[in-house]
């Protein structure tokens, strides 16, 4: 059964005048590939240059320029290809998609059309702790990019930058089984998490170099699928969850008021919360396509396939079944964890011959914490995966109490430093010395007669006297010993 079939799930129905709508979505995903060079030409793809500084004859569609293929470019897609489950398809065509634009030298741009280079695959994506739905994905081809139209540059002239053009892209195009904002937004996290760990794209959107076409309709329940618009170039998670809610509404008001919706191409506007007309969409074959010319059929063997497979990462869901089995996490953690591959890199370094439940909560709470308030990425943190490690090993040996180990991280982010130095010169170690601990509470209970009473009557009044001798102690007193210590006193169970 496939998963656009599912049933409608009430929860994420949108309520309109005339009853319950459900909108269904599909995702063309733009994923710039990592490679030094172009997809059919050698120039560079490095971010920033000066306009037009990474442009061979070819990127410029000189006159008797031919192109050639770049073999990373094809190994990125087939990799990324492997990583979503898909069928790998041995022989692919480039194309010819024939359209005008200025920022398009040639008249046309190289793609992929009738046979692409990957075929139907599908990707796991958690929505919750307990809920997780299937996303197919239809295909993924190779196209170049275009290039960049300026109009900010002169009062009267645009201005085109070739940099892009030829940058080697995949195109992810998804099946329509999305049925909410929130599932498109977990859907490219996951997409973007996915092609960072394989390493065929950063995932940079606000660089452009990942950014989804946004394909949205809506339908009364049960009914056949609705005519779509398609929203260009959406570059942010955040911005793509707002497009989809406004196109929807703006749909679903248009069909209730007995008018039809036109298939056509939209932008999304932030500013202005709303999405606009671009132009009408034309079917594919108004585009021409034909095979290139001057590019033979890619064609490539089972050994290239196995070859590139052998040295594919964990990815993601192994790794996070794996955190789960052998650190004994919870689902929730392991996703965090799992998040980032830096991120799922560092736990393990603190986590290697430790309680993992203990490094996990470290690393979460404590650690990602204060990385997000600073709005660093782990890769900045100041604290290494060695110092947290160095920490929980001091609380681990009742060295230092729960309590302390707060106050030596914010020490070792602040300052640097060993934990364990840092304890031994500083005196922060926690007593577990009972002799010292009796004397403290023999103190506090021969000053406050009036609360020993009360807490005979009333045992949670315990926690008084706990508060009390770790302000006796500096917050040093060892809480277990100290809580044993404290019933014997004073005779409580």
């Amino acid at each position: 059964m496939n998963a656009h079939v599912r049933p409608a799930d009430p929860k994420k129905l949108i309520k309109g005048a005339t009853g319950d709508w459900e909108i269904v979505i599909g995702l063309e995903i733009h994923a710039q590939v990592t490679s030094n060079a172009k997809l059919f030409s050698g120039s560079s793809t490095a971010f920033g240059g000066e306009p037009n500084a990474h442009v061979s004859l070819v990127d410029a569609a000189m006159p008797g320029m031919l192109p050639v293929i770049n073999e990373e470019c094809v190994r990125q897609a087939v990799r990324t290809g492997l990583g979503l489950n898909a069928a790998i398809n041995k022989r692919s065509v480039f194309d010819r998609k024939n359209y005008f634009y200025p920022d398009l030298p040639q008249g046309y741009q190289i793609s992929q059309f009738k046979h692409p280079i990957v075929g139907e695959g599908v990707i796991a994506v958690d929505l919750s702790p307990t809920e997780q739905i299937s996303v197919g994905i239809e295909r993924l081809h190779l196209e170049q990019d275009a290039g960049k139209s300026m109009h900010d540059q002169h009062p009267t002239m645009s201005f085109v930058d070739l940099n892009r053009s030829g940058v080697a892209l995949m195109e992810i195009v998804s099946k329509p089984d999305l049925r909410s904002a929130d599932e498109a937004k977990a859907y490219v996290s996951k997409l973007r998490t996915i092609l960072r760990y394989i390493g065929s794209c950063d995932g940079d959107m606000e660089k452009g170099n990942l950014r989804a076409d946004v394909n949205v309709s809506v339908r009364k329940v049960g009914a056949p699928l609705g005519t779509r618009c398609e929203i260009k170039n959406v570059n942010s998670i955040r911005f793509i969850g707002q497009a989809i809610e406004v196109e929807a509404r703006r749909q679903i008001g248009i069909l209730e008021d007995g008018g039809t919706i036109d298939q056509e191409t939209r932008l999304y506007d932030p500013g202005k919360g709303e999405t606009r007309s671009l132009r009408s969409k034309e079917e594919a074959h108004d585009y021409r396509y034909f095979p290139d010319p001057d590019l033979l059929p890619l064609e490539f063997d089972d050994t290239f396939v196995a070859e590139l497979k052998v040295h594919l990462p964990e990815l993601p869901d192994a790794k996070k079944e794996r955190f789960i089995a052998q650190y004994g996490l919870s689902p929730y953690d392991a996703s965090v964890l799992v998040a980032e591959r830096e991120q799922a890199d560092y736990f393990e370094a603190v986590a290697k011959g430790r309680d993992g439940k203990a490094a996990a909560n470290w690393v979460i709470n404590e650690l990602f914490g204060r990385l997000n308030k600073e709005g660093k990425d782990v890769s900045a943190s100041p604290v290494s995966a060695a110092q947290l490690g160095g920490l929980v090993d001091l609380i681990g040996e009742g060295v230092i109490s729960g309590k302390i180990a707060k106050d030596l991280f914010e020490i070792v982010w602040t300052e640097g430093g060993d934990p364990r130095e840092i304890v031994e010169t500083r005196g922060m170690k926690q007593v577990t010395d009972t002799g010292a601990i009796e004397k403290a509470v023999d103190e506090i209970i021969a000053a406050n007669p009036d609360k020993v009473e009360q807490v005979k009557a009333k045992p949670t009044m315990l926690g008084w006297f706990v508060g009390q001798a770790m302000k006796a102690s500096g917050g040093k007193a060892n809480p277990q010993a100290l809580n044993e210590i404290l019933k014997k006193k004073l005779g409580i169970e």
